[in-house]
């Protein structure tokens, strides 16, 4: 995005109202509804959703961490959260700034369900 819109952001100058707040709450619905868009996705009870944004100069990075006691992960739901709070950043800033784009969505680190513990190896 443009430096002009996370000067924005971060000062609460963008029309809609609380970009960071409206993203938040909206990353938790979505992780608690993603088996209700993503088809064959396990229906989860979604214990804990934690959404944290880190501003650059002209970026606004999502990332999430969901917990459940279930017997599958709940990596689905994490990328889903990340995924739904970045086009909400998108759409509350998209008068502002209509170059923006919503890049790299991935899978840092999953623990827990049937295949145990994976992190996403150092690329150097």
């Amino acid at each position: 995005m443009l430096p002009e819109t996370t000067v924005a952001i971060v000062s609460n100058a963008i029309n809609k109202g609380d970009v960071l707040g409206a993203a938040r709450i909206a990353g938790i619905q979505a992780a608690k509804r993603t088996a209700e868009l993503i088809p064959l996705c396990h229906p989860l009870l979604v214990g804990g959703v934690v959404i944290n944004f880190t501003i650059g100069d002209d970026s606004v990075e999502v990332e999430t961490e969901v917990e459940a006691v279930d017997r599958t992960g709940v990596e689905m739901e994490a990328l889903t959260a990340c995924a739904i709070a970045a086009l909400t950043i998108y759409d509350m800033c998209k008068s502002a700034d209509r170059s923006m784009v919503v890049g790299e969505l991935c899978l840092w680190e999953k623990t827990g369900g049937r295949s145990g513990v994976w992190r996403r190896p150092e690329i150097h």
